[in-house]
C-alpha cells in the first residue's frame, strides 16, 4: 500500500531532468489575467475621490471604480503613495502644491507675527 524506492528514485530523475528520455515537467506558458485596473483612469479616479473625501474608505472606492477591494488597496498605498492617518487618507510626501501653501501660510504669519510684536 505504499510507493516503491524504484517509483520515488524515477521521479525524482523525472523533476530534476536528469533522465533524457522523460520529458521535464513544466508549467505551460499562459496568458494570465489582463491587469485592467492598473489603467491610468482607475488610478485618477481613485485619487480624485479619494481629494474629494478623504474619509472614504476603500470598499467604497472599490465599489464606485468596480474594482477588488485589494486593487484599490495596491493602486492607493503603492501606486498613489497614500496612508491611513485618524481615519484619513494623507499623504506620504508633500505636493508641490502643498508646499505652496505652507509657503504662503508663513509667511503670512511671519508678517502678522511682526504687526504684533510692533504694536
Amino acid at each position: 500500500m505504499c510507493i516503491t524506492d524504484c517509483a520515488v528514485r524515477k521521479w525524482v530523475r523525472i523533476f530534476k531532468g536528469e533522465d533524457p528520455r522523460e520529458t521535464i515537467l513544466r508549467d505551460r506558458k499562459r496568458s494570465g489575467r489582463p491587469l485592467s485596473v492598473s489603467v491610468t483612469a482607475h488610478r485618477e479616479k481613485v485619487d480624485c475621490m479619494i481629494r474629494a473625501n478623504r474619509r472614504v474608505k476603500q470598499k467604497e472606492l472599490a465599489n464606485a471604480v468596480g474594482i477588488s477591494k485589494e486593487r484599490v488597496h495596491h493602486i492607493v498605498t503603492t501606486v498613489l503613495g497614500y496612508r491611513k492617518v485618524s481615519a484619513c487618507w494623507v499623504p506620504r510626501q508633500l505636493t508641490v502644491e502643498m508646499k505652496a501653501q505652507r509657503k504662503d501660510m508663513c509667511t503670512q504669519l511671519l508678517q502678522l507675527s511682526t504687526v504684533f510684536i510692533l504694536a
